[in-house]
C-alpha cells in the first residue's frame, strides 16, 4: 500500500447491476470463518501470514495455498493465470515475475461474453522491505477474507442456477447472466519508491491484458474489462475500529448498499466487534452500546465528493471505464507498512466481521437469499499440486 492521492477523474459510468437485499434469516444464514481465520494455524489465513514479495519462495507458496484451496475445495470455479515480467528500481535489469491468479463462478452454459462479473479483489504480494514484512492488514486479511466468501458462496450458487435449470429458464437470460470473480493480484507494492513505474505490476498487466482480449462479435460485453459491473478492492483491513469512506459518487450506491448490510448485522447481533452482539447480550445486566460503524458515509451527499482518493490496484481499471468499490481506511492502521503489520496485530473480531459483511454484500449482489446455509467451516484439504502448473 502507499499514501499519495491522487485526483479523481470523470472516467466511471454508472452501471449498477439488479440488487436485492437479504432477508434477516439469510442474513444469519451466512457462514462464520470461525477457526480458519486463527493466525498460528487457520487454514485460510496462517498460510499466507509470510514474506511474498513476488519472484520469491515465499510469493510462490502462497499462490500455491491458493490453488490447492480452489481445486480442492472448490472445483467448479475457473482458474487462470495472468503473468507479466518487470524491471524494478530493486533488481536493475533483472526481470521479476507477476503472476495474478483470477478465480471465476459463472451460471453454466453461460455464453463467455455474456456474463457481467462482481469483481471482488486484493493484492496478495508484500513489500520488499522491511526485511521480514509480513503485510497482514495489506493484504493477507483481506485474501482470506475473499477465500472465505467464495466458500461460501458456492453451495448457494449451485442451488440457485440448478433451479433456474429445472425451471427451463433460458441460459441467454441477460437479468441471470451474472457471475463473481476473485482477483488476486501479485506487486501492487512498490520496490523502491512509489511511482507510476514502480507500482501496481500485476494491476497494469491484467487490465491492459484484459483490454486487448476481445469477446466474440455478438457478445454482450466487449472484453473481460467490460464484463466486470463492479470492482470491489479491499486492502489495509484487518486492525480494529476502520473508519472507510465513499470515494467515488458513481458507486455510492453499492457503498450504501454494504453499509445497509453493516448495519443490519449489527443490528441483529451478528458482528464480533460489535458491543452489542448475541454474546453480549446474553450477559446479565446488558445494555446498548454505540457501535463501531465501519462504513459510516452511508448519508454522504453529492455535491460532498471531492477529490483526491487513495491510488491502489483500481487505478488501471477505473482509467477503462470500470466502476470500483474501493474498501480502505482512511486513516491507515497503524501498523501500515512497518514490521509490526504481522497477525499478531490483527483485531480477530475485526477480520471475521468484513468477512462476513463482504460475504453478505455479494451473497445479496448474486441474490442468494434462501439458498445460504450456515454450517461451521469445514477444514480447507491441502493437497498437493503440481507446481508446473503455476
Amino acid at each position: 500500500m502507499f499514501a499519495r492521492v491522487l485526483c479523481a477523474a470523470s472516467l466511471m459510468i454508472s452501471g449498477s447491476a439488479a440488487y436485492k437485499s437479504l432477508s434477516d434469516d439469510g442474513l444469519r444464514s451466512i457462514p462464520l470463518p470461525g477457526s480458519d481465520f486463527d493466525i498460528h494455524k487457520g487454514a485460510l489465513l496462517a498460510p499466507i501470514l509470510k514474506p511474498r514479495v513476488p519472484g520469491t519462495q515465499g510469493s510462490r507458496e502462497v499462490l500455491q495455498h491458493f490453488v490447492n484451496f480452489f481445486q480442492n475445495n472448490l472445483p467448479e470455479w475457473k482458474l487462470e493465470f495472468q503473468n507479466s515480467t518487470w524491471t524494478t528500481p530493486a533488481t536493475g535489469n533483472t526481470k521479476v515475475p507477476f503472476v495474478n491468479l483470477i478465480a471465476t463462478r459463472d451460471p453454466p452454459r453461460a455464453f463467455p461474453g455474456n456474463v457481467g462479473h462482481l469483481a471482488l479483489v486484493a493484492h496478495y504480494d508484500s513489500k520488499l522491505t522491511p526485511e521480514g514484512f509480513i503485510g497482514a492488514t495489506d493484504s493477507a486479511a483481506p485474501c482470506a477474507m475473499l477465500l472465505h466468501t467464495a466458500r461460501s458462496l458456492d453451495t448457494a450458487l449451485t442451488k440457485k442456477w440448478a433451479a433456474m435449470g429445472s425451471a427451463g429458464d433460458h441460459p441467454g437470460d441477460i437479468e441471470e447472466e451474472k457471475g463473481i470473480q476473485i482477483i488476486l493480484l501479485d506487486g501492487e507494492e512498490a520496490f523502491a519508491a512509489w511511482t507510476d513505474t514502480d507500482s501496481l505490476y500485476g494491476a497494469r498487466s491484467l487490465a491492459a491484458a484484459w483490454e486487448e482480449t476481445p469477446h466474440t462479435a455478438a457478445s454482450i460485453y466487449h472484453n473481460p474489462i467490460d464484463s466486470i459491473s463492479l470492482f470491489v478492492l479491499l486492502d489495509l483491513l484487518g486492525a480494529s475500529d476502520p473508519r472507510i469512506p465513499s470515494y467515488f459518487k458513481m458507486t455510492h450506491w453499492a457503498y450504501q448498499a454494504m453499509s445497509k448490510v453493516e448495519m443490519r448485522l449489527r443490528g441483529l447481533g451478528l458482528l464480533k466487534s460489535s458491543p452489542n452482539n448475541l454474546e453480549e447480550r446474553s450477559a446479565p445486566e446488558f445494555e446498548f452500546r454505540d457501535e463501531p460503524i465501519f462504513l459510516p458515509e452511508s448519508s454522504k451527499q453529492e455535491d460532498t465528493f471531492r477529490a483526491p482518493f487513495v491510488l491502489d490496484d483500481h487505478v488501471p481499471f477505473m482509467a477503462r471505464g470500470v466502476d470500483i468499490l474501493h474498501l480502505i481506511p482512511i486513516p491507515f492502521p497503524r501498523v501500515w507498512h512497518t514490521i509490526e503489520d504481522d497477525g499478531e496485530h490483527l483485531d480477530t473480531a475485526t477480520t471475521e466481521d468484513w468477512a462476513t459483511i463482504v460475504t453478505a454484500f455479494a451473497a445479496e449482489w448474486m441474490e442468494l437469499d434462501g439458498l445460504m446455509t450456515k454450517s461451521s467451516p469445514t477444514d480447507v484439504k491441502r493437497a498437493s499440486v503440481d507446481k508446473s502448473e503455476l
